[in-house]
């Protein structure tokens, strides 16, 4: 209980609901103080100064230049890839497996492959490494390849892997002489090309097939299709 003036207890009262508000809001009080009728007077806070924006070098995080090509690929998907986009551009951000064929992988510096199809091969001549097998299913398959780095890329650090893909089974690498473009030479910056891969893999392994598109010092993306006549 309380013994005293009636008025100093007004004045105490009003403080601490006074400093309670303050408390609500946040707002800095400067000063608190009472006048000669009672009444408590209060200092208006300052408004805050406005902090610039940091400067941001990449898409998800102002600490990642996604320029810098010697960024890694899991870096550059977790920071640098766009909403909505994959690393190939059509919705396959972060995918190493399961990709179809013509979707499209991107490794961090910008080059960018996919494999268009696997068609049975029939059109053998003299020259081929390989000869019509009735026991197995000889094809090329397509790899459509952008350089959208800014350097020249050699095509010799790619090379594919390719399995059965319903009851095991491995292709083994040939080469079909007409029309073959295979994976040699370097790229330069912006180009597209589509080069041939040819092989063959036994019939009893049907004609479902998983393609490794490896390179070297890189993952490794791979694409699931089949061989079509």
């Amino acid at each position: 209980m309380f013994y005293g003036d009636p008025s100093t207890l007004g004045v105490l009262m009003r403080v601490r609901a006074t400093a309670a508000v303050a408390a609500m809001l946040l707002a800095a009080v400067t000063g608190c103080g009472g006048s000669d009728d009672g009444k408590d007077v209060a200092t208006k806070p300052q408004p805050a100064t406005p902090t610039a924006p940091a400067e941001s070098t990449g898409a998800g995080n102002p600490e990642v230049d996604c320029s810098d090509e010697s960024l890694s690929q899991a870096d550059w998907i977790e920071h640098c890839a766009e909403e909505g986009g994959g690393t190939g551009g059509d919705g396959t951000a972060g995918r190493l497996t399961g990709l179809k064929f013509g979707e499209s992988f991107t490794w961090p510096d910008g080059l960018k492959v996919s494999v268009v199809d696997a068609k049975e091969w029939t059109k053998f001549v003299e020259d081929d490494y390989s000869e019509d097998d009735p026991e197995a299913t000889e094809f090329r398959i397509r790899l459509k390849i952008t350089n959208g780095s800014k350097a020249p890329v050699k095509l010799d650090d790619l090379s594919t892997f390719i399995d059965g893909a319903t009851n095991g089974g491995e292709a083994s690498t040939t080469q079909f002489v007409t029309d073959s473009d295979p994976l040699e030479g370097r790229l330069a910056p912006g180009v597209t090309v589509t080069k041939t891969d040819d092989n063959s893999l036994e019939s009893r392994y049907g004609k479902k097939i998983v393609v490794t598109v490896q390179r070297s010092g890189e993952d490794f993306p791979e694409f699931e299709g089949e061989i079509t006549g």
